[in-house]
């Protein structure tokens, strides 16, 4: 009997673990569909507008079907981790989530969405207080921290891999293209910005970070 209900127990918490570690990989693709078009190609995704967000939401939809559809080969690997490592992840996601509706409420809603890089009747806040005192990309900071809380809170292979995805597309490719746009909106005050406060890692060196 003890064996039948811990298994019945070790059943539902799988079952836990998977819905947010699945919600995370088939939600994911929207980050990079969606913003390094965006910032790469500013002048063309302006004049398209509010449309721009039909263009990652048409690509988006078959790839979260073929994730759902494959869903169990996708949560297959799985390492188990001590509570230690579990907690710790808690304790990450927290920080990151808290993190993401600080950088919300700085920004706005229609900040966070990307409206000031696609419609020109939005207009863009330049924000250095707060958490882009000490990055100048606390939203992506705050993704990542999630998604590397969610990992060590379920184990499964696939969401460290999207994790280390997510931090290499962020910083080598995402940063440096809305740098780029953010410099060409803010201008001169942004340079400056830049030259004072590092991208994404707190304890980089900002030149190091251009």
């Amino acid at each position: 009997m003890p064996d039948i209900i811990s298994g019945h127990w070790t059943s539902i918490f799988n079952s836990m673990a998977e819905l947010p570690a699945l919600v995370v990989i088939m939600v994911w693709p929207v980050i990079p569909l969606f913003w390094i078009p965006v910032h790469g190609l500013p002048k063309v995704f302006k004049k398209l507008g509010l449309l721009s967000y039909i263009v990652p939401a048409v690509l988006w939809l078959p790839l979260a079907f073929i994730i759902y559809s494959n869903r169990m080969v996708i949560l297959s690997g799985r390492v188990g981790l001590p509570g230690g490592v579990i907690a710790a992840g808690s304790i990450i996601f927290i920080l990151g989530a808290g993190l993401q509706v600080w950088t919300a409420r700085l920004l706005t809603m229609k900040g966070i969405m990307g409206m000031p890089e696609v419609s020109a009747a939005v207009e863009g806040r330049f924000v250095t207080s707060g958490p882009f005192a000490v990055v100048r990309h606390p939203t992506y900071l705050s993704h990542t921290l999630m998604f590397l809380g969610i990992f060590l809170m379920t184990g499964f292979h696939a969401l460290g891999y999207l994790t280390l995805l997510d931090l290499l597309l962020v910083a080598l490719i995402i940063i440096p293209l809305e740098d780029r746009e953010l410099s060409g909106r803010f201008g001169p005050a942004y340079d400056e910005y830049r030259k004072r406060v590092p991208a994404f890692f707190p304890f980089k060196r900002p030149g190091r970070n251009r």
